[in-house]
């Protein structure tokens, strides 16, 4: 947590000179960092925590007070009218005040706050996790709106060849009308289906550019996927006991590190140390307050401070035990409710960590086989292209080895960010924020 607080101003400083002419993850993740408001709120949440701490240490120790007062008579006993120097009169009195006593209530208090307060700072590492996440998706959604834009390109420019191809052999006479629509109808789709790819990738960038916070957006280095082409490997041929064993490292992970979990735990323990507040309210508590003499004033006799000095101690008993014994009841009441919470918090964070886990595993899969199903069908593409040079195959058969290259790239480019968000999600699960540890956690390397 302490990295946590000293990193908000090591991000400010380094935002401004993050990039140049392209911007890579890594940057705009410190620029988003250094522009979210909700993390800004979180720093100045924890900072009201640990001055709420304070005040409750300052009830612990001596109080001093200075009492002062003035009067002015205007009536005398005669009912006549004073002057100002008959009727006028101030004074002052000066006490120490220390509790003694509170069946040990403070010190319980001083723990809940202190409790709350590191319950904010596990508020703040969920949230600058969540802001990693929302940049990874935003940063992710561009490269991947921009490679379906390439691909919608070419699959247009494909479309145009053989529409230019079709025109020549339907004014020869070569095809039918029938096949010359037919490209003429491919070519109009792909383009439109290529305008709807540059929406997706100004939308993707206009979301980019609201969360890292600057306006004119620089080009993304891409994502290096040969960096995780041993992990991709693994994890597509991964054995049961292997995927198990995996799932169990991640469950320690998750139980010791995550924030939400975390969070749970300190709500039970507060909902504890209330109890225990409750349960001390019948206690007596004691007090007392050292006194000085007191020092007055009047025009005729100027100050005169009467002898005297003291201690005075004061105490109360409650004694309404129906509604002492009722905030008990309703302290045990929350202390099962946040045992509950704390139930459910572990076993949802399990469900979402078998299925980031699930994720992974599929994504891995899917962009393994996609890729061979790509290269089979691009193979395919140049072989109809050939023949339909040569007049050897119809508008329709180029038409249907294109769609066909068209949806494979597109499943692969879904698959290959979709395994990144994965990743991303397995990260946040575990708060680990070093890439290199999670993908050695994933292959085993660390265990």
């Amino acid at each position: 947590m302490k990295k946590f607080l000293l990193m908000t101003v090591c991000i400010i400083a380094a935002a401004a000179g993050a990039f140049g002419e392209t911007l890579n993850l890594d940057q705009a993740r410190t620029l988003a960092l250094a522009y979210s408001r909700s993390l800004a709120k979180y720093n100045l949440l924890i900072q009201s925590s640990i001055l709420n701490e304070r005040s409750q240490l300052f009830t612990m120790i001596p109080s001093i007070s200075a009492n002062y007062n003035a009067a002015l008579a205007y009536l005398n006993k005669n009912w006549g009218f004073n002057s100002a120097s008959d009727g006028f009169s101030a004074g002052a009195h000066l006490e120490l005040t220390q509790v003694i006593f509170t069946g040990g209530k403070n010190f319980i208090q001083k723990k809940i706050n202190s409790i709350a307060t590191e319950s904010v700072r596990k508020d703040a590492l969920a949230e600058y996790f969540n802001v990693l996440d929302s940049v990874d998706s935003a940063y992710y959604s561009v490269l991947e709106a921009q490679a379906n834009l390439e691909s919608a390109e070419n699959s247009l420019k494909t479309a145009l060849l053989s529409l230019s191809m079709a025109e020549i052999r339907q004014a020869s006479g070569m095809i039918g009308q029938g096949d010359y629509l037919k490209a003429l109808a491919d070519k109009e789709s792909y383009e439109n289906a290529r305008n709807q790819a540059r929406r997706n990738v100004t939308l993707a960038q206009t979301k980019l550019k609201s969360l890292i916070g600057i306006s004119d957006l620089p080009d993304l280095e891409p994502v290096d996927f040969d960096s995780f082409e041993n992990l991709m490997q693994y994890l597509s041929v991964i054995s049961d006991d292997d995927a198990n064993a995996l799932f169990e490292r991640f469950n320690q992970i998750v139980t010791q590190s995550n924030p939400s979990l975390a969070r749970a735990a300190l709500n039970s323990q507060t909902a504890e140390k209330n109890l225990s507040l409750a349960k001390r309210d019948p206690m007596p508590t004691l007090q007392a307050t050292v006194f000085s003499s007191d020092i007055t004033y009047t025009p005729s006799a100027g100050f005169n401070t009467t002898p005297g000095g003291g201690v005075y101690l004061s105490g109360s008993i409650p004694i309404d035990f129906w509604v002492l014994n009722n905030n008990i009841q309703k302290s045990k009441v929350a202390v099962n409710s946040a045992a509950l919470d704390y139930l459910s918090t572990e076993s949802s964070l399990q469900t979402d960590l078998q299925s980031s886990l699930l994720g992974v595993f599929s994504q891995t899969g899917s962009v393994i086989s996609t890729r061979r199903s790509l290269d089979y069908a691009q193979k395919n593409l140049e072989y109809v292209m050939e023949r339909y040079k040569l007049s050897q195959s119809s508008v329709s058969d180029l038409s249907d080895a294109q769609a066909l290259v068209s949806s494979t790239q597109a499943q692969l480019i879904q698959a290959e960010y979709g395994f990144l968000q994965s990743l991303s999600t397995l990260r946040s699960l575990g708060a680990i924020d070093d890439q290199a540890k999670l993908i050695s956690l994933l292959t085993g390397e660390s265990s």
